[in-house]
């Protein structure tokens, strides 16, 4: 049986979805906040409320043999919280350490956590692609969040002997996807001028059917117990080559004006929106090798 927690969201739908319809799947268990929606045929539904440090999955977690988390305070760019860095550990720490331990006492034998690339870093230079086990360098809160949610599941491992794997995905794109690619889509889908036609950076970036794949590869594989996996499709595209390729698949032409990329993160300073210039601008990519 697989419990997988997050189970309403992009990427924690999608698996439960293709978890479902695996033959060889014994059982799996979708955690949802509140029982807004059914869930897919076969699939069995648990209630356990807000991921925090006190949170009960006593129930949830009856019968289960491995977890895949994907539940987490997300990644948001004007974060209006008073103390955002404790409002992410609360969340993406505490309540993941919390369901990890209670994971561990009643004999759950892998726990997969679906962590972020931001666990390495904002930004990568020419050559050096991020790597499994290169040295963590989170900027932001959600990054550094992340980073100390796997420290803790590693200390839980070696103290109980559950096995956990660590999957920190870059960008995820796919069907229902939200937030920057959403908005990116509707501007292209709306014919809307941008500024981004002379941007030649490189961003990794991964499909959400192939993240799906890693998870479920990870949920059995033998080798993968003990492992931290940085993925991506393996072709790096710059700002400008993904806007093009968006427009393409909408039956559209994509409007980009050739600004320089200097010109735009100038502006964007000034404008107090520096971080935003950076990601449109900057490369990340992670090694394939």
């Amino acid at each position: 049986m697989i419990l997988v927690t997050g189970s309403t969201g992009f990427v924690g739908g999608a698996l439960v979805r293709r978890l479902a319809a695996e033959p060889a799947c014994k059982g799996v268990v979708a955690a949802v906040r509140r029982k807004a929606e059914s869930p897919p045929e076969g699939v069995g539904l648990v209630q356990v409320g807000d991921l925090l440090p006190t949170t009960d999955w006593g129930l949830a977690l009856q019968g289960v043999d491995a977890v895949v988390h994907c539940a987490a305070r997300v990644h948001v760019m004007q974060d209006d919280a008073t103390d955002p860095l404790q409002a992410y550990r609360e969340v993406n720490v505490n309540g993941t350490l919390n369901l990890a331990r209670q994971a561990a006492q009643v004999g759950v034998g892998r726990f997969v956590f679906v962590s972020s690339i931001k666990v390495n870093g904002e930004a990568t230079q020419p050559g050096q692609p991020f790597t499994a086990d290169g040295v963590p360098s989170p900027l932001d809160p959600y990054g550094v969040s992340k980073l100390e949610a796997e420290q803790g599941l590693r200390e839980i491992e070696a103290q109980t002997g559950m096995e956990v794997v660590i999957v920190r995905p870059p960008l995820v794109y796919g069907p229902g996807v939200k937030a920057n690619f959403a908005a990116m889509m509707r501007w292209v889908a709306r014919g809307i001028p941008l500024p981004l036609g002379a941007i030649h950076n490189a961003r990794s970036m991964v499909a959400l059917d192939n993240l799906v794949d890693l998870l479920v590869a990870c949920l059995k594989h033998p080798a993968a117990a003990g492992q931290t996996f940085l993925v991506s499709d393996g072709q790096d595209v710059s700002t400008t080559e993904l806007l093009r390729r968006t427009a393409q698949a909408m039956g559209k032409k994509a409007l980009l004006l050739p600004v320089p990329a200097s010109m735009l993160e100038l502006g964007a300073t000034l404008l107090g929106k520096r971080a935003v210039a950076q990601r449109l601008c900057g490369s990340l990519q992670r090694s394939c090798q």
